[in-house]
C-alpha cells in the first residue's frame, strides 16, 4: 500500500455484500439488524460474533469511516463520536475516576476548558492547570492519581505549540497517558504518535467533513501505552493489554453515554476525507501568505502564526508541522471596537464559528466562545479582547487581501 496519505484513504477497501458492486460505501441508514436465529443474535450481542446488533453501539457506514481514519493515521484503534466535545468527554469517562487528577492547560478551547473548569468537577474529578511549555512545573503538578495529561497540539485561539516529544518523554516517565487534541493539525502534516501521543482526539467537522456540513468527532488509540499503569484500567490491561482502552471505551463508555456518528454523517466525512490533504494544503499556503502580508500592515497590532518566522513557536513547529501546520492565524487590531468595525465591513469573508471550512471564517473569541466566561475565568484563560481568530477557506489570496483591506481602510 502507498505511503500517501490521499491513496491510502482511497485505497480502503469495504466488503460489497450488494449485487450492485457499487464504488462507494453505501449509507446504511438503518437503527438495527435482522438475524437468521436466536442463537445468532445471541452471539453477537455477548461478542462471540462480529455481526452488528444496534447502531448506537456500531454501523458499517461508521465502521468504514474509522477504517479509512486509521488508514489516514496509523492508530490501532478508532472510535467515530458525534461531536469534537463527545470524543473528549468520552476519553476523559474512560480514563479519569473520583478522586483522580488531570493535568493541563487553561489555554484551550473554550467549550474544552469548560469542561474541565466545570463539568468533571462533577464527577470527583481535580483538574490541575499549569504551563504545560514548562515541564518542571508539569512534573510536579503528576502525582499517583493522576488519570492523564491532556493538551492541544496548537492551542486554540492562543497558537501556543508544546514540545509534545518531551512531553511524552515526561508522560512516559511518571506512567501517564497523554491525550492531545490535533484538530487544528491534520494527519498529512503531522502524525502525534511519532512524537509519542498515546490517545488522539480530533473534531472531524473541521479538515475532514469537507465543506463543514456535518459534526463528528474521533478518537484514536496508538496502542503505544502499558495499561496496567492505570488505575481505571486495571482489568481491561489485564484482559486486553495494549487494547484495554480501547475495550473499555467501545464496550462501556461509549454505548452507555450513546454519542454516536450517524451513518449520514459517516458517509459525508468518508467524502471529505478523500479531498482532506488537497483543501488543507491549499488553505494552509494561503493562511500563511496572508498572515506574512497582514505583517506588513500599521493597522494590525499583531500576528500570531505558528509558521511565521517572527513567531516564537516557529522553531518546534517546523520540527513537528513542517512548513505550515495549521490553516487557522489570529491577530490583533487598536481595540474590541476596531476589530468590531472590521468585522462589520468584512464582505467575503464570513462572521461565523467553526475552523477549516471550505469558506474563510473570523470570529472574536473573547465576546463569543468564552462570552459567557465570568470575569476571573476571562482572565483566566488570558485571551485580550483585541486579538480576532481567523480561518482559512480556498478563496483566492488576493480576493481575500482585498476584502480585508477594504475592511481596515
Amino acid at each position: 500500500m502507498s505511503e500517501n496519505i490521499t491513496t491510502k484513504i482511497l485505497e480502503t477497501s469495504f466488503a460489497k455484500n450488494d449485487l450492485n458492486n457499487p464504488l462507494s460505501m453505501p449509507v446504511y441508514n438503518t437503527a438495527a439488524y435482522e438475524f437468521a436465529t436466536a442463537e445468532e443474535m445471541e452471539a453477537a450481542f455477548i461478542g462471540k460474533s462480529a455481526f452488528h446488533t444496534y447502531t448506537r453501539i456500531s454501523n458499517p457506514t461508521v465502521e468504514f469511516f474509522e477504517k479509512r481514519v486509521q488508514q489516514a493515521s496509523g492508530a490501532m484503534g478508532v472510535t467515530a463520536v458525534s461531536s469534537g466535545m463527545a470524543a473528549i468527554s468520552n476519553v476523559f469517562m474512560t480514563l479519569a475516576f473520583s478522586g483522580a487528577n488531570i493535568v493541563t492547560t487553561s489555554h484551550l478551547f473554550g467549550n474544552t476548558f469548560s469542561v474541565l473548569q466545570f463539568t468533571l468537577a462533577n464527577f470527583g474529578v481535580e483538574v490541575r492547570f499549569c504551563d504545560l511549555l514548562n515541564l518542571d512545573e508539569v512534573e510536579k503538578n503528576i502525582d499517583e492519581n493522576t488519570a492523564l495529561v491532556f493538551t492541544e497540539v496548537i492551542t486554540n485561539p492562543h497558537l501556543e505549540v508544546v514540545d509534545l516529544k518531551a512531553l511524552s518523554d515526561l508522560t512516559r516517565k511518571k506512567q501517564v497517558p497523554l491525550v492531545v487534541d490535533t484538530t487544528v493539525v491534520p494527519w498529512c502534516a503531522f502524525k502525534s504518535r511519532d512524537f509519542g501521543a498515546n490517545i488522539e482526539v480530533v473534531s472531524s467537522t473541521k479538515y475532514i467533513s469537507g465543506g463543514a456540513t456535518s459534526i463528528g468527532g474521533l478518537i484514536l488509540d496508538h496502542g503505544n501505552f502499558d495499561w496496567s499503569h492505570s488505575k481505571r484500567l486495571t482489568f481491561e490491561a489485564n484482559k486486553f493489554g495494549s487494547m484495554a482502552f480501547h475495550a473499555k471505551l467501545r464496550g462501556e463508555i461509549f454505548r452507555n453515554f450513546g454519542a454516536c456518528m450517524s451513518p449520514q454523517t459517516a458517509y459525508q466525512q468518508t467524502l471529505g476525507l478523500e479531498t482532506m490533504e488537497l483543501r488543507f494544503n491549499q488553505a494552509a499556503n494561503t493562511g500563511l501568505e496572508l498572515a506574512q502580508w497582514l505583517e506588513t500592515l500599521p493597522e494590525v497590532k499583531k500576528v500570531s502564526h505558528n509558521s511565521l518566522e517572527s513567531n516564537p513557536f516557529y522553531a518546534i513547529s517546523a520540527m513537528q508541522f513542517g512548513k505550515v501546520g495549521t490553516a487557522m492565524f489570529t491577530f490583533e487590531l487598536a481595540d474590541k471596537a476596531a476589530c468590531y468595525a472590521f468585522m462589520n465591513k468584512l464582505k467575503l469573508i464570513r462572521r461565523a464559528t467553526n475552523l477549516f471550512d471550505n469558506k474563510s471564517l473570523i470570529i472574536h473569541p473573547l465576546s463569543t466562545i468564552y462570552g459567557t466566561f465570568s470575569p476571573e475565568m476571562k482572565e483566566k484563560v488570558g485571551i485580550s479582547d483585541t486579538l480576532l481568530r481567523f480561518s482559512t477557506g480556498l478563496e483566492h489570496v488576493e480576493d481575500l487581501k482585498s476584502d480585508i483591506l477594504q475592511a481596515l481602510r
